[in-house]
């Protein structure tokens, strides 16, 4: 066999092999798909007329907390005591005025409260 034709052979194979690759890749279907990046402003709630409800058998527990955000909100929840972290789920008939439920899972109490943090969102 001459040099020439065992050159001629292995770019043969290497062409062969190529080709193979080329067509694995070439069969790869990537569907469209959306990418970006964007700003929008972030403003906060004002809230008002802060009520609580004590218990009426033991006043040392809290068993609601009532107020009313500037906004229409969608979601809201409260937190009473910063130690124990519990948050507290809060209902609307008109996505004004709010009213959170403090004894659902741990009841908040009196002496525990140190700070009424309210996290809104309007989805």
């Amino acid at each position: 066999m001459s040099n020439t034709f065992k050159i001629m052979l292995i770019a043969l194979v290497v062409i062969v092999i190529a080709a193979t690759a080329y067509a694995f890749a070439a069969a790869n279907t990537v569907p469209a798909t959306n990418a970006g990046s964007g700003s929008g402003t972030i403003s906060g709630y004002t809230i008002s007329n802060v009520s609580y409800t004590l218990n009426t058998t033991d006043p040392t527990l809290l068993d609601a907390v009532s107020f009313t955000t500037n906004a229409a909100a969608a979601k809201v929840k409260i937190q009473v005591d910063t130690v124990s972290g519990t948050w507290y789920a809060c209902s609307s008939t008109d996505t004004l005025n709010w009213t959170c439920d403090t004894t659902v899972g741990t009841q908040a109490t009196v002496a525990g409260m140190d700070k009424l943090t309210v996290v809104a969102t309007s989805n």
